[in-house]
């Protein structure tokens, strides 16, 4: 290999529009019918090629015309920069453009793709190397009527995923008969958590928590508005269940202060919500040094983006609950390699980069 640095010499976007198998899949937040990701493809003067997924969700992340203004703006700026300068890349891309975590993540994980592939090693390797070969996985039950989110929630089961995690609404009564409903249907082995995506404020969360507590609920993800971190630190002190924040976590400057302050029990990190694997990395080790644990989260997008997310999992050292990198199975129209999901495990690939290929259709 020259020693004289590789550069970048292409850097494309094309459009990533999926569309869910189930049209009325919804949270509290909003329903979801289909994602309008974008793809982006760098490519060096030998030929290897880095993929990244930006996340287009208007409720979570940004319009699918603003992930690709985004990337318009940015991906030009890509050309001509050396393939191994991958953090003074990212330093440059964080002073063109503010905000836009989404943005930024599908270039870091194209940048990261790049280097590993050129390398001919996993990404992983990039970020020290893993410390596991398989992730457990949890399943999302969108909200439905109860008797719906129960019959998914067998199937499941059957499949043999060992944590389910219910999307609840902050109508008590109703989200009681859900639980209520899904651990009949699941059984007893399955952990059950719940994701009210900031339904409720605190002092109702406490009062629900009393009606679903005998369901054996194994934690809670960010029953309060984001902004509310006092009632996420009330919640951590007062329930005997695991309290997370996710919405809250949009920044590592999010989640250093969630650890400082020991508001939450566990921090749902992800790739896409902070703006990349360093990023990513960055927020595991601030985890880490307090003693709060970390779950890799909902990856709504392709297997491309689940396989960097299983990238960046590999190399937490501990994580307490099964993460969420199998959302791609209800999505159509994968234009990656398929990863497949053997009795509730999610594999990390053998192959260089984040180990899937991109085919355009």
């Amino acid at each position: 290999m020259s020693s004289v640095p590789m550069k970048i010499v292409a850097a494309t976007v094309e459009p990533c529009t999926q569309a869910l198998a189930d049209p009325q899949w919804k949270f509290a937040r909003a329903q979801v019918p289909a994602l309008e990701g974008q793809v982006l493809r760098l490519q060096d003067e030998d030929g290897h090629e880095g993929l990244g997924y930006c996340h287009a969700i208007p409720a979570i992340s940004t319009h699918g015309a603003g992930a690709q203004a985004g990337l318009a703006f940015l991906a030009p700026r890509l050309v001509g920069r050396a393939v191994d300068d991958l953090a003074g890349t990212m330093e440059e891309v964080d002073a063109l453009l503010a905000y836009q975590p989404t943005v930024k993540a599908a270039i870091d994980m194209a940048l990261h793709d790049l280097l590993a592939r050129r390398l001919g090693v996993p990404v992983h390797v990039l970020l020290g190397g893993k410390l596991r070969d398989a992730v457990p996985l949890s399943r999302i039950l969108p909200i439905k009527a109860p008797d719906e989110m129960a019959a998914l929630a067998g199937r499941l089961a059957a499949e043999g995923y060992g944590q389910l995690k219910l999307k609840l609404s902050g109508d008590t009564d109703v989200d009681v008969q859900r639980i209520a409903a899904v651990r009949a249907a699941a059984g007893d082995a399955v952990a059950l958590t719940l994701d009210p995506n900031q339904s409720y404020n605190a002092k109702q969360m406490i009062a629900a928590f009393r009606r679903m507590e005998r369901y054996d609920i194994a934690l809670i993800e960010q029953p309060v508005p984001a902004a509310d971190f006092a009632g996420l630190a009330l919640l951590t002190r007062t329930l005997p269940v695991a309290i997370e924040a996710d919405e809250s976590a949009q920044s590592v400057r999010d989640v250093f202060r969630l650890v400082a302050e020991r508001a939450v029990d566990v921090i749902n990190l992800k790739v896409t919500n902070l703006g990349g694997i360093r990023r990513f990395v960055q927020a595991v080790r601030l985890c880490e040094a307090g003693e709060v644990g970390c779950r890799v989260g909902a990856a709504f997008g392709p297997s491309l983006l689940q396989a960097m997310a299983l990238q960046a999992a590999s190399v937490v050292r501990r994580l307490p609950y099964a993460c969420e990198l199998s959302e791609h199975l209800h999505l159509k129209d994968d234009p990656f390699t398929p990863l497949p999901v053997q009795h509730g495990h999610l594999q990390l690939p053998a192959g260089p980069g984040c180990g899937v290929t991109y085919k355009p259709r």
